[in-house]
Order: C-alpha cells, then sequence, then structure tokens
C-alpha cells in the first residue's frame, strides 16, 4: 500500500455533504457537530430560525428554516444544500414524536401525529434526495429513531407503533439501493442529557431511572453524533440494513 493511501483516515468525511433535521439543538445539534468535526460540508435544517442560524454560524453550516413535516420545507432543504454546495451525500433524518398516551387511550389524532412527524417524512425526504445520493460515492441514509424501534417504551403507543414502521420502511429501502452503493440505517438514541430530557427531572429524582441504565448515566447528544458518524464514513461502509442503539445498555433485547 502507498503511503498516501496508508494516510487517509476512514473516519474523515471531507469534500462531503450532509442533511442534518432538527439540528438547532439536541441531538440533531450534537449529530451535525459530529459531521462537521469530521470535515463534513452540513446543511442544518431546523423550523426555529433564530436558534439555528446561531449554531450554523458557529459550525459554519448552512442554515435552512423548514418544517420537517412539510414536503415543500424539504423540497427547498434539498434544493439550498445543492445550490450552496452541489452535492447531498448524507441525510440524517431526526424529526419530532408525537404525544404519550397508552394503547387503551391512544386517540386517532394521536396516531395521526405519529404517522405525519415520524413516517412520512422519513420517505418524503429520502425520496427527495435519492437522485442526488445515487450520483455520491459514498451515499447515506442515517435515521434517529429511539429504542421502542425494537422494545415498546410504556405509554407512548403512537411511538411504539411508527418507529417500527419507520425501521421496517428503511430495512426495505436498503435492501433495494444497497447495490447503488447506499448504505441506510437507523440510530436509536436512549436517555439523552437534552434539555427537553433534563427539563423533566427538574425537581424529581433522577436515580431510579439511571438505575436501569447499565452504565448509570444519561448519554450525550455528541455521543449519538459519532455514531452517526461512524455509519456516514468509510469506516462504516458495510454497515447496512440495521439499528443501533446508544443507550447505556437500557434495552434488553438480544438482536
Amino acid at each position: 500500500m502507498k503511503g498516501d493511501e496508508m494516510s487517509v483516515d476512514p473516519a474523515r468525511l471531507d469534500g462531503r455533504t450532509a442533511i442534518v433535521c432538527g439540528a438547532s439543538t439536541g441531538i440533531g445539534l450534537g449529530v451535525a457537530e459530529a459531521l462537521r468535526a469530521a470535515g463534513a460540508q452540513i446543511a442544518m435544517f431546523a423550523l426555529d430560525g433564530e436558534e439555528l442560524r446561531r449554531e450554523a454560524e458557529r459550525l459554519g453550516g448552512l442554515a435552512v428554516v423548514g418544517d420537517f413535516t412539510d414536503e415543500g420545507d424539504l423540497r427547498s432543504l434539498v434544493d439550498a444544500t445543492l445550490g450552496a454546495f452541489g452535492s447531498v451525500d448524507i441525510v440524517v433524518h431526526n424529526g419530532a414524536g408525537a404525544p404519550d398516551a397508552d394503547a387503551t387511550t391512544t386517540s386517532a389524532e394521536v396516531l395521526r401525529l405519529g404517522f405525519e412527524r415520524m413516517l412520512l417524512p422519513t420517505v418524503a425526504l429520502t425520496q427527495l434526495a435519492l437522485p442526488h445520493l445515487r450520483r455520491s460515492a459514498a451515499g447515506r441514509v442515517i435515521a434517529i429513531t429511539s429504542t421502542s424501534v425494537r422494545e415498546p417504551i410504556a405509554g407512548m403507543a403512537a411511538s411504539n407503533a411508527f418507529r417500527p414502521a419507520t425501521a421496517g420502511w428503511l430495512k426495505m429501502l436498503s435492501t433495494e439501493i444497497g447495490a447503488q452503493g447506499i448504505t441506510v440505517n437507523s440510530v436509536g438514541p436512549g436517555r439523552i442529557a437534552t434539555r427537553t430530557l433534563l427539563s423533566f427531572y427538574e425537581g424529581r429524582s433522577r436515580e431510579h431511572d439511571l438505575a436501569e441504565i447499565p452504565l448509570r448515566r444519561f448519554g450525550t447528544s455528541r455521543e449519538v453524533g459519532e455514531v452517526v458518524r461512524f455509519l456516514a464514513s468509510d469506516a462504516g461502509a458495510y454497515v447496512n440494513g440495521t439499528h443501533i442503539p446508544v443507550d447505556g445498555g437500557l434495552s434488553r433485547e438480544l438482536c
């Protein structure tokens, strides 16, 4: 092997362009930070324009304001990314969930929100990006889902319905486009120390919930981002059609 070939870091993303949804805060921002640190050009997409623009300026990314559930906004996102960088190599899906509800009391409205927030935008954005991913030397589709893909979470009936549905669609997609050199995977965060999670514990004890996690701590958004970075890079090029929990061992399923 030549010296210059040996020096290439397979974890680097130099020259590649990533779309990261929900990138103004929390897990989406952690993903954007990890991809940018690895050299990727990043288009950051979120509904909160002020916060998004501030973080995009800090990271040297492109801020695109829009709603993940609006197909017109998703089309504008792809167009803006192409206009700024000329390519789309990596798409990271990261959207909101649905309100908490038990299976016995879940309303049609909650189920509709689950479909519109979790499954439908993932399909729409992927299909919009696919022509450009096919032109990439290393196309990647990566979805931020949940541990509910494999293990239902009490009180979250809509997530338990539509996260696995999304994973099923992604699995089928991975078999259809793998021969084109595009990998499709999902990442399932557990209890990650986002502002939303930490606000839930204001005034209440974390002791019991931390005890359920073998590592005895909450994860960080950047730790989720580093797993996404691996999947997006050449180091993860042979990982396809799978779901990777990032939960400190919280989920108990074997595979």
